[in-house]
């Protein structure tokens, strides 16, 4: 069987994949809150199974002062009421665009983002969403692991 990349070759071997990634996250989230964007991190992490990415960000957004109870429970935000609407729509729209192979995202999901973001918001939660699925995808393909 072939050996995968070592993390540290895969940015060695791309070093603009780095740099475009950090940038492009980086810009995405500089004017959004902080706190919804580990939000956001984390539960696109947790959809596609990135182990190291989970562990990282789980671990920003305790350090930044979210609340371990908000983080346990990410993965059935729908089920509890300790997010607000601002959160939800954030977190439906990470999922609808992180799931997009399964089924296209709907109407509905644009509509309630856009009541509680600004369109440049959209535009910039979007990216953020789509920089972290590229960080997953690039995690989980080269068996990235969480450092404990």
């Amino acid at each position: 069987m072939q050996q995968r990349i070592n993390q540290p070759d895969v940015y060695k071997l791309q070093p603009a994949l780095l740099k475009s990634l950090i940038g492009l996250g980086d810009a995405a989230a500089s004017e959004l809150e902080h706190s919804l964007i580990h939000l956001v991190k984390l539960r696109a992490s947790q959809i596609n199974g990135c182990a190291f990415c989970q562990h990282m960000h789980a671990n920003e957004a305790r350090k930044d002062g979210e609340q371990q109870h908000r983080l346990d429970v990410l993965p059935a935000w729908r089920e509890v009421t300790i997010f607000s609407a601002r959160e939800r729509a954030a977190l439906a729209w990470t999922e609808a665009l992180t799931h997009l192979a399964g089924q296209p995202v709907s109407d509905a999901c644009f509509t309630e983002v856009a009541a509680h973001f600004s369109e440049k918001e959209i535009v910039n939660l979007s990216a953020a969403i789509a920089t972290i699925n590229a960080w997953n995808r690039i995690a989980v393909g080269f068996n990235f692991a969480p450092h404990f």
